[in-house]
Parts: structure tokens; sequence; C-alpha cells
């Protein structure tokens, strides 16, 4: 740990400038995208569950909600802002939900293997028209994005499904208690502010990192000797760059599909990165979950099946609907 924080040290006083383009290149996508997408679905999401309109959802869609995810009703709301308004909302809603006493323990590590996902705006807008310059590849990512994640919440509904677990459940759940609008709107705008800029600080810090990685070479040497070690199936050490990248932060990895390659590849690849998300995506999580006693295991387990499932499903999206 020492050694890493003082090759770290050395790196901000070598590359200096580099260190600070990227700097504010990552509060530039800050401004222009992190805050204008995520800071409206906070205020949303806080709103839903401080003054118990998830609940009102929940009497609704408990039918839906209990036989497929074996979850009750009011966790569509983490389900149905995660689909909206992209990582990390769905993740926050649903430790919010537990935290208010709307859902259990058990229940809450479900929502958070499946209802932390990228939203439309992102794979429609910067992915598939930005990236690929199509609106076709976007709705083919996003659909294979969302079914993957509907899978991984029917796989996560044997997730301690033992009557004994449920009972436990059931006593260890506290009482909830609906705010009043002004005290939850006030409380929902400042705690939403400082969530966002809680996300802003690691979108900048990895975006700094990344570049001193490619600077100093360690992320194109560590991409070559994995290139190397799967070469037999078929990745390339250019390839396992953008692999590498895009596990560490997904805006940066998706950018670097932008250059040469199959277009069917690049999909794969692209549908996998947003289905793990990134760690900088799961900082930010892991930054939510803090104090709140929740696990961070069926969490990563579920992003991680997430990413191969997205990749599975767009290949054959791929060969059922050609893009070239």
């Amino acid at each position: 740990m020492g050694l890493g924080l003082l090759c770290a040290a050395l790196a901000l006083v070598i590359w200096p400038a580099q260190s600070a383009d990227a700097v504010r290149e990552g509060m530039a996508l800050c401004a222009n995208v992190v805050v204008p997408a995520l800071f409206p679905f906070f205020v949303l999401a806080s709103l839903v569950v401080e003054l118990g309109l998830s609940r009102c959802l929940g009497r609704l869609l408990h039918p839906i909600m209990a036989p497929l995810f074996r979850v009750n009703g009011s966790c569509a709301a983490a389900l149905a802002l995660g689909f909206v308004g992209g990582y990390p909302v769905g993740a926050r809603t649903a430790i919010q939900l537990y935290q208010q006493g709307q859902c259990s323990k058990t229940e809450a590590q479900r929502l958070l293997a499946f209802c932390n996902n990228s939203g439309p705006a992102f794979i429609l807008g910067v992915v598939g028209a930005g990236v690929f310059a199509s609106s076709r590849v976007g709705v083919l990512l996003y659909l294979a994005h969302a079914a993957a994640s509907i899978c991984i919440g029917i796989l996560f509904r044997f997730y301690k499904a033992g009557p004994t677990a449920r009972r436990e459940e059931r006593q260890s759940r506290p009482q909830f208690h609906a705010q009043r609008f002004t005290t939850a709107f006030t409380g929902s705008i400042k705690n939403s502010f400082l969530s966002t800029l809680n996300i802003c600080a690691f979108v900048v810090f990895f975006t700094v990192v990344i570049q001193l990685l490619i600077r100093s070479g360690f992320l194109p040497g560590l991409a070559q000797v994995l290139g190397t070690v799967l070469a037999p199936f078929g990745l390339t050490p250019e390839w396992a760059q953008r692999l590498l990248t895009g596990a560490l932060e997904i805006s940066s990895g998706v950018w670097t599909l932008s250059g040469d390659g199959t277009l069917s590849g690049k999909l794969i690849l692209a549908a996998f990165m947003l289905g793990w998300a990134g760690i900088s995506v799961h900082c930010q999580v892991l930054s939510f979950i803090g104090g709140s006693g929740l696990s961070v295991g069926t969490y990563l387990v579920g992003k991680l099946l997430h990413g191969g499932l997205s990749a599975l499903f767009i290949a054959v999206l791929v060969r059922l609907f050609p893009l070239e």
C-alpha cells in the first residue's frame, strides 16, 4: 500500500500538466453529464422514499415484484429509478428503502444485485449515437442490458430464500414513518447535492488515475501481458487495454471503442462494460453502503454476472438483427 502511494505521488510530480488536464476533463464530464443526469433523479428518488410514495407504488406492483424477484412491491421504486436514472441511482434508492424500513436486509441485497443499471440516456445517447453513430446500436445495447438485469433479478430471488431467513428479516425490519413534505423536500435537495458531489469526486479521481496509468506505461504493459495470455481466445493487447480501461471507468472505456475493430467485437465489449459498470461506479455505491450493514458481495457478483449476460445477449441480438 505504501509503495503504491509513493508511486502515485511520483507520477503526479512527473506528469503535473497531464494530471491537471485529466482533472479538467473529469470536471467537464461531471458538469456536462454527471450532474445534469443524476442530481434530478437523486432528488426524485429521495422524495419517493421519504414521502412513502414507494409504498403506494408497492401496493400496485407487489403481485409482480414478489413472484419474480421475491421482494415486496415498494422495491419497484429502486428498479424503475435504476433503469431510468442510471447508476448509482438504483443502488442508492435500494439502500434508502432499507434504511427507511420499507424493505428487509435480504430484499435490499437482492436489489443491489440487479437494480444498479445504466440509464437509457447514456446507452442511447453517449454509447449508441456518440460512440457507434447508430441509434439502432443503442437500442440493441439497452435491450441486452435490461434483459440481463431482469434475469439476474430472477436468479437472485433464490438468495437466502429459506423460511428461517425470511422470519428473521421480518422481525428485524424497522418501522417506517413518512416525512412531512417540507422536511422531505429540503432534506432531499441537500442530501442529493452531497451525493452528486461525492460521485463527481470519484469520476475526477479515476479520470486522473487512468491518465497516469497510461502515461506510466503500466496499463499498456498490463494489457500486453493480458493480451499475450489470452491470445488463444482472440484478445489482442489493444482490446485488452480497452477492457482494462472500461473495468476501471465506464465512460473512458466505451470511448475507446470508437477506434478500429470489428463491430460485433466492440458491441460485445461495450455490453460487458455497461453491465460491469466499472470500479469507479462500484466505489460510488460502496460510499452509499457505508455503515448501512448491507453486504457488497451480492452487488459485486450481480454486476459481474450482468456484464457476462449482457455480452451474451448482445451477441445473440447481433446475429438476429445484423448491423453491418
